[in-house]
């Protein structure tokens, strides 16, 4: 029977998350009374956590596997999710159990109201550091305010979305992917629900800062112009503040000003120049990068596994 809803969770090392996600997971689409499906995408796990998914599938029918053929990160296992999805309701959710299973009905109640994209909002954050706290804060905040796209405050890939909308992400295969920019891209009807963000239920996080780094830039690579225009604004600058004061320094040379004499005025216009082309160089670099690796045409992901009879069409 083809379900109505499936539940996509990628894993990475969460061997002691996984019988608790199926235990809660279960419980909440049990109760919802309509046929569904936990997809899980092991994103090249090396704690066991493979060979316990496909336990779990051989004890539960609703539990179909996606193994990786070795790691390719958290938004490619999402992708891959999305890809082998057959519900018409599709949810992602963490395997580590900060996003409360317990929040599904919530979004599928938005959902059967008729909004096609029903994101989760974090009100509250458990169990994390201040740092971490202030970072994530000023990451959603810089985005929303340099992005073309308006990316809701405070959301992460905790959400619902309609079958037009997977089928629409589906089609988006940039490998450079930051999935909550992509599903505000694409339009529809969406709107958010309020939730409390509970603390990991085990392990450690798999997003460091290193990582969240990275997908800040990917973010804002993917999704606005601003750094580019930041070069442009620099050489504005740099050119502005040498036509200041050039005049400057050939009327102080002019009165016998020793301030202007010798080799450190030069010294420092050119470390000066040398930095901003430098910043300028760095960020081209970053965007033609980006275009390598699009249009060298690999694979978004290779799989080692997958559900077998399967009706849907992945595109890798």
């Amino acid at each position: 029977m083809k379900p109505v809803f499936s539940i996509i969770a990628p894993i990475y090392n969460e061997h002691d998350s996984l019988p608790e996600l199926h235990r809660r997971v279960s419980a909440v689409m049990n109760g919802l009374g309509e046929p569904w499906e936990l997809i899980l995408v092991d994103d090249g796990s090396s704690d066991g956590s493979t060979e316990l998914i496909r336990r779990l599938a051989e004890q539960d029918e609703h539990i179909r596997p996606v193994i990786f053929a070795r790691n390719f990160g958290h938004q490619i296992a999402v992708t891959a999710g999305l890809d082998y999805a057959r519900g018409d309701a599709v949810v992602i959710i963490d395997a580590d159990l900060q996003d409360p299973p317990e929040v599904i009905p919530d979004l599928v109640a938005r959902w059967r109201e008729g909004y096609e994209v029903v994101y989760a909002v974090r009100t509250e954050r458990e169990g994390e550091s201040w740092f971490k706290l202030f970072t994530a804060s000023l990451f959603y905040r810089l985005i929303f305010r340099i992005t073309d796209v308006k990316i809701p405050m405070d959301t992460g890939d905790f959400r619902l979305l309609d079958r037009k909308v997977v089928n629409v992400l589906k089609t988006m295969r940039e490998r450079h992917r930051f999935l909550r920019g992509m599903a505000a891209w694409v339009g529809f009807r969406q709107i958010g629900v309020p939730y409390k963000r509970a603390a990991r239920f085990a392990g450690s996080t798999k997003y460091p800062f290193k990582k969240m780094l990275r997908l800040a830039l990917t973010a804002i690579t993917g999704f606005s112009y601003f750094p580019l225009q930041v070069a442009t604004y620099l050489g504005f600058i740099a050119a502005g503040l040498a036509l200041i004061f050039i005049p400057i320094v050939v009327i102080e040379r002019l009165i016998g000003n020793q301030a202007f004499f010798g080799q450190a005025t030069t010294l420092v216009s050119v470390l000066f120049l040398g930095g901003v082309q430098l910043i300028c160089l760095g960020i081209l670099g970053e965007y033609i990068g980006r275009i390598y690796d699009e249009v060298k045409g690999r694979p978004l992901y290779i799989v080692r596994e997958a559900p077998e009879n399967d009706s849907s069409q992945p595109q890798k």
